[in-house]
């Protein structure tokens, strides 16, 4: 018998936080719901702000140590384990679409998940039951991530949750843990809300000029750019986003949207 077609998944673009995240009983509580709410995926493939590789590489395909990618936090946040198996057929899927349209694509098999995948899968899918694969951003060029997510959409008709895992707002030089909200990380965020309502692909692609304090908001912008993968895997649904979690933490933006 045949298998049952897969529900089409979503698109999403999240902020995936720092490994603190663990004790804030707000956020995790978010994302355990708002992954309650989205269809069983068959596999996740994760686009993290935390590795920038060129050519385009892919992660491990199957269950290698995660990437501990952060320093001076108490030793209990490096004990974290998240055993997700791999998922070498949505590595092969990968590799043909991309190569198809004459993007390379190399593999790095020892290469596991970094604390932008795993840190909220954790909260998300904690079971660790749900095959992931990590690929890397070979630019932060957004229309040329654009242009990969695009080619990475019908993976989404396969039941592939695609995520963009950044932070809507990133700079470490603002965070401050009694969460005031600078006006520089509010106006970047309210443009960036009203941007995506508005589906205006153009002003966000060249938010670097039209948005209020990008520099601020992303003195280096890996952490705002998952999110065009996430757009060009959503092209079809660009009008049916939606903002799941917004706020503020540590004085940056959470936000995090759903596109279908």
């Amino acid at each position: 018998m045949p298998a049952a077609p897969a529900e089409r998944t979503p698109a999403l673009y999240l902020s995936h936080g720092a490994p603190p995240l663990a004790d804030d009983t707000v956020w995790t509580g978010q994302l355990a719901s708002w992954s309650a709410d989205l269809p069983r995926p068959r596999a996740i493939l994760m686009i993290s702000a935390h590795w920038e590789e060129a050519p385009l590489a892919l992660g491990a395909t199957t269950t290698v140590p995660l990437v501990y990618d952060f320093w001076g936090f108490d030793q209990r946040y490096y004990e974290v384990t998240y055993a997700a198996p791999g998922a070498p057929a949505l590595a092969e899927s990968v590799r043909k679409l991309l190569r198809g349209a004459g993007m390379p694509v190399q593999d790095f098999p020892d290469r596991g998940l970094d604390h932008g995948a795993y840190v909220p899968l954790v909260e998300m899918f904690p079971d660790a039951d749900v095959p992931v694969l990590q690929i890397s951003m070979p630019s932060l060029q957004p229309e040329q991530l654009m242009a990969i997510g695009r080619r990475l959409a019908p993976l989404r008709d396969e039941g592939v949750l695609v995520i963009g895992s950044g932070f809507f707002t990133h700079n470490l030089k603002a965070i401050n843990y009694d969460n005031r909200v600078s006006s520089v990380m509010a106006e970047f965020d309210d443009w960036g809300r009203r941007a995506l309502d508005a589906q205006d692909i153009d002003a966000l692609l060249d938010f670097e000029r039209k948005a209020p304090a990008a520099a601020q908001a992303h003195p280096r912008t890996e952490h705002f750019a998952p999110l065009f993968v996430t757009l060009g895997a959503a092209h079809d649904d660009l009008a049916a986003q939606r903002t799941v979690i917004d706020g503020f933490w540590g004085g940056l933006s959470k936000r995090s949207v759903q596109f279908a």
